[in-house]
């Protein structure tokens, strides 16, 4: 068990080794992507929310 363990580990090392991680500027553009689309999806969603609600308290009266 201890030996599939440490062959594990030594493969993890070596892909970690292959991994690019990217550059300050690149996460920073990125995550402002994240942050502008999910500011549009949650405006889009409350105005869906609130037209839908307005529509069952119609239907309800």
């Amino acid at each position: 068990m201890f030996k599939k363990t440490k062959t594990f580990f030594k493969e993890v090392k070596v892909e970690l080794k292959k991994v690019v991680f990217p550059d300050r500027d690149t996460v920073i553009d990125s995550t402002k992507v994240v942050i502008l689309t999910v500011f549009i999806i949650s405006l889009f969603l409350g105005f869906v929310d609130i037209g839908l609600s307005k529509l069952v308290s119609l239907s309800l009266r």
